[in-house]
């Protein structure tokens, strides 16, 4: 029943947001792997539209919140409100609090902020004063970033970025693509009947879950995640051009990652065990946030997703 309810949302999803697979898979890969998503792309791609439309077919409540730089930790996390009547102080929770929490611009938050958010997603509660709060167990974040724009922004430490699972980087859509988009957007104008959203319980959710962890990882696809996880750090055993492009390599946050993405990416595809194949897609979403590039690879024009390609090619299966 998990697979089935999963299937239907990733199939609804579909349909409401066009052109856009790898964020369709990326949230659900996120949500499945108990982890959290930073989504990089130009205005207009449909990334909060594909929240939403998640959180329509999971049981829990959504919320979004706006990065802005006068934006304070106690606008997340909720702070203890002093009732006169009777000399006491009550906790309001804050946008934290919701299961599914869409954190729009998060690098033009100062750095306290956005702190605040990457402590809840790392240990699912906040600390107000001296009391902890826990998390709901079911609880996703997906921050967005807009390349563009830089000015005025308060761009993540490498070390924040690293709390995210994955990092998907979006583009615009093709003509045809864009075309169908022109017209769901007609359609629901003219409040025409609408695709029924799926509705998944969390219970289905954490069943999936537990699926997904039974998926089989073979102990030579297990040596080829830590064999390329190693090759960020030791680049120059592998290839020396790659050497001379990466500065510092991926954490064990990301072979931990690679293993729990690569589990649910064959578990969406029907099968029970994974492959290299499955390793090798998730590569590029898990390490492009975590590798830091040379000077020289910069003055070169080389972006992260060249410097996996070519992890890729030079790390050998088996």
């Amino acid at each position: 029943m998990s697979r089935q309810a999963v299937t239907a949302v990733r199939t609804y999803m579909n349909q409401q947001v066009l052109g856009q697979p790898e964020l369709v898979d990326g949230l659900l890969t996120a949500l499945l792997a108990d982890g959290h998503i930073l989504v990089e792309g130009p205005p207009g791609l449909a990334k909060t539209r594909a929240i939403k439309m998640l959180s329509n077919c999971i049981e829990g409540k959504f919320h979004r919140v706006q990065f802005t730089p006068d934006l304070l930790p106690a606008d997340l996390t909720g702070t203890d409100i002093y009732r006169p009547q009777d000399g006491t102080f009550v906790f309001q929770p804050g946008p934290l609090f919701h299961h599914i929490l869409l954190a729009d611009e998060i690098n033009r938050a100062p750095a306290k902020v956005q702190s605040a958010l990457l402590e809840a997603m790392a240990e699912q509660q906040i600390t107000i004063g001296r009391k902890s709060y826990q998390l709901p167990d079911l609880f996703l974040v997906m921050a967005t970033q807009n390349p563009l724009e830089q000015e005025g922004t308060y761009p993540l430490p490498e070390a924040q970025l690293d709390r995210f699972m994955l990092h998907l980087q979006l583009t615009y859509p093709d003509a045809m693509t864009e075309l169908a988009i022109l017209r769901l957007t007609h359609n629901e104008s003219s409040n025409k009947v609408e695709i029924e959203a799926p509705k998944m319980t969390q219970d289905e959710l954490f069943a999936a879950r537990q699926e997904v962890l039974q998926v089989k990882l073979a102990t030579a696809v297990e040596n080829y995640i830590v064999t390329l996880i190693m090759a960020t750090r030791r680049p120059v055993a592998y290839d020396a051009e790659l050497a001379r492009w990466l500065a510092y390599g991926a954490s064990p946050r990301a072979t931990m990652a690679l293993a729990r993405c690569s589990r649910v990416r064959a578990w969406l595809q029907g099968r029970d065990f994974v492959t290299p194949d499955d390793v090798q897609a998730c590569a590029y979403p898990i390490l492009r946030h975590r590798l830091i590039l040379s000077m020289e690879a910069e003055a070169d024009g080389i972006d992260t997703n060249q410097a996996i390609n070519r992890l890729l090619q030079k790390v050998v299966v088996g």
